[in-house]
């Protein structure tokens, strides 16, 4: 549970200092979303090396992770359409969140994303908040928070849609995790991988 206690603050200044207004301005958003991650990895490294003895790749869970990846990116298509029915910010908001590109090659934000971004999310919020949370608390209490959390650090956006996606997200991946038999991060790693470069880079939802 230290490990929690230690680890979750930080990843709350870290996107604080992406994603608020006080701040993001100063910054060059994909340089801080490479060193926040880099962060992440380290933290779980040192943290909790035991996360290393749940990735196995193999038919099954690349199988889970490109299934899951194409059925998360559906999911946001129609919630795209839906929240812009009801809602009269949710495509300025979403507008948003895309205009982070700007100014930067899209060859470099998928690769960062696929192999940096995702994995170090995965890693650190699976492997090392959502397994503490969950032996401590169990399986579905834990499961819960590491969501709530997960949603809540991207609170200083102050972009509804992208919390919203946080918690679409976080419940999403956090709940195959849970339920995955033998626990295995590799799904989760290809999954997120390959839905950031798609609902970012190749296939869009705008």
């Amino acid at each position: 549970m230290k490990h929690v206690i230690l680890s979750v603050p930080v990843a709350f200044c870290l996107w604080f200092v992406m994603f608020s207004p006080w701040t993001a301005s100063y910054l060059n958003f994909w340089i801080s979303m490479l060193f926040s991650a880099s962060v992440l990895l380290y933290m779980s490294f040192t943290l909790r090396k035991e996360w290393r003895n749940e990735l196995r790749f193999d038919g099954k869970s690349i199988s889970v992770g490109i299934g899951s990846a194409c059925l998360l990116w559906g999911v946001f298509y129609v919630g795209d359409h839906l929240s812009a029915l009801l809602f009269d910010f949710a495509k300025p908001q979403v507008s948003s969140i895309y205009s982070l590109r700007d100014g930067t090659q899209s060859l470099f934000i998928a690769l960062e994303l696929f192999f940096i971004v995702g994995p170090a999310e995965v890693i650190f919020w699976q492997g090392l908040v959502q397994s503490n949370l969950m032996q401590r608390l169990g399986p579905w209490p834990g499961f819960i928070l590491t969501t709530l959390i997960y949603s809540l650090v991207h609170l200083f956006s102050f972009n509804f849609m992208l919390i919203m996606a946080a918690l679409v997200c976080g419940t999403f991946w956090g709940f195959i995790y849970l339920c995955f038999r033998p626990r295995n991060l590799a799904p989760l790693l290809i999954s997120h991988a390959l839905w950031d470069v798609m609902v970012f880079i190749l296939f869009p939802i705008l």
